[in-house]
Parts: structure tokens; sequence; C-alpha cells
């Protein structure tokens, strides 16, 4: 058996986009945790699953576009689709 040891990509550039990533679909995750429609683990997961990603550079692409105005999440996010439905739940509540 032999073991894989993966790359981790620097965590401050990945908690940053992370947060812009949800940030350009109007979710705050920091209100997110504050009013418990994510918990610690989850935003840690969040951070740990962008970290093992590969597409850095399309992130940074699309953000570049969509800075502050966009639908949804690139599916080629690996946090897409928990993202997407922060913004759902959330937008739910602000409207």
């Amino acid at each position: 058996m032999t073991a894989q040891i993966r790359h981790l990509g620097d965590p401050n550039l990945h908690f940053w986009l992370t947060r812009s990533i949800a940030r350009a679909v109007d979710v705050n995750l920091s209100e997110a945790l504050a009013t418990g429609h994510l918990s610690v683990q989850s935003y840690t997961d969040l951070v740990t699953r962008c970290r093992k990603c590969q597409h850095v550079e399309k992130c940074q692409s699309w953000l570049a576009k969509h800075g502050g105005s966009a639908q949804a999440v690139p599916s080629h996010c690996p946090n897409a689709d928990i993202i997407n439905r922060l913004a759902a739940n959330l937008n739910a509540y602000t409207r």
C-alpha cells in the first residue's frame, strides 16, 4: 500500500479566496457563523477544500470578473454547492 501525500495550498491565500468567492454571491461567512448558518468546523472544511483545489488561477480570474455581482459560485469550485446553498438560505432571510 502506498500513501499519497497531497499538497495543501497556502492557508492565508485560500482563506481569502474562500471568503472572496462567498462574498461574490453576497455571503458573509463571518455573519453566517454568527447566525448559526455555518459551524466553525464547516468553515474550516471550506478553507481546507479550497487549499486542496488546483483551480486557484480560475478562481482569481473569475473573481476579477464577478467580484461582487455573481449569481452563483462557479462549478469548478469544490465549495460551490455549500456556498450556493448558504447564499440561497441567507438571501431568503433578507427578502
